[in-house]
């Protein structure tokens, strides 16, 4: 079976991080997100996954250079323009030629979600498309899906005002459909597959979902990406874990560190003290700086101290400066 993973968006939501690397390329727990993702799907035996992409794909053939990932082949669909969901899907699929059952995973999205029993339950009901749902616990701020008792979609609520959502149930973005739906999608123009496609096969009470409390974020903005990280030394993923100084790491000896992640290649000053963060591979600390909750990629300076700040790859903290709720560069001062 083959899986399309869409991972075309542009990562404003994640900026400064995303102005030199693809989102799907930054790590969690020291893998990229797509990594996690196509491991994930293999485990289902997905043997092929088709990347949507929405940009050039070169980081990502340089970070799979054999053409596959954890077993599985990678092919690259790169849109011509930026299609929204539904039009994503449609031409990843139609560019690998998948014209049987296939799998559908929102990039952004990381899940302990066994996809093989979403498959089995899609098989199971006959259903043309079957959505997988998470409880959240104000369902107001989301899309919140009315089912039936047998899994069948009734329909669609978004944001409903508190205490009137017909559940706490909101699509996590996995999805099983028949290559019917994609004769649904028109082709030339955005389409959303949220806002069009499901409701037209909920009119023909065709759309089936599947809830599951599994471990499920959406990691498209900066705190919970940082969250995501630090999920993976918390052990509250079901399979996975991450060391929290991956080897390769230069961390002086006199350095303090707690409920952090540290990526090969980063460098740690002496005396520096990092609590509660994800210091990437590109990242430098100097000597003696602070850094609590914090996402950095580039460089903090001598006994500067930051807090819930995310440093870009580009970014500079000079010596001795305070910042807190920061971002470095400005993502809305770079053009």
């Amino acid at each position: 079976m083959r899986a399309v993973v869409l991972v075309g968006g542009f990562g404003t939501r994640l900026r400064p991080l995303t102005l030199t690397t693809p989102k799907p390329m930054l790590p969690v727990g020291h893998r990229p997100i797509v990594e996690n993702l196509v491991r994930m799907l293999s485990t289902a035996g997905i043997t092929e996954v088709v990347l949507g992409l929405g940009f050039k794909p070169e980081p990502f053939v340089a970070a799979f250079p054999d053409g596959e990932c954890a077993g599985v082949r990678l092919h690259y669909a790169v849109e011509p323009e930026p299609l929204d969901t539904a039009g994503a899907i449609k031409f990843a699929a139609e560019h690998a030629g998948i014209d049987d059952t296939f799998v559908v995973v929102n990039g952004d999205v990381l899940t302990d979600l066994d996809v093989s029993a979403l498959i089995a339950f899609h098989r199971s009901t006959g259903a043309e498309a079957t959505i997988h749902l998470t409880p959240v616990q104000d369902p107001s701020a989301y899309g919140v899906v009315a089912l039936a008792e047998d899994g069948r979609v009734e329909r669609f609520v978004e944001k409903p005002a508190p205490g009137t959502a017909p559940s706490n149930l909101i699509n996590a973005g996995t999805y099983v459909l028949e290559p019917s739906v994609l004769a649904r999608i028109p082709s030339g123009r955005k389409v959303s597959i949220e806002r069009e496609t499901f409701p037209s096969i909920v009119a023909d009470g065709r759309l089936f979902a599947m809830s599951t409390d599994d471990y499920w974020i959406d990691t498209g903005r900066p705190e919970p990406y940082l969250r995501a990280n630090l999920d993976m030394i918390d052990g509250v993923r079901r399979t996975l874990r991450a060391d929290g100084v991956q080897d390769g790491a230069r961390v002086d000896g006199s350095a303090r560190v707690s409920h952090s992640l540290i990526s090969r290649g980063a460098v740690v000053g002496s005396a520096a003290v990092i609590e509660d963060s994800v210091v990437l591979g590109s990242a430098v600390i100097d000597d003696g700086a602070v850094i609590k909750g914090s996402i950095v990629m580039g460089r903090v300076g001598r006994a500067s101290t930051i807090i819930d700040t995310v440093v870009g790859a580009e970014g500079r903290v000079e010596d001795g400066v305070v910042l807190s709720h920061a971002f470095v560069p400005d993502p809305n001062a770079v053009k």
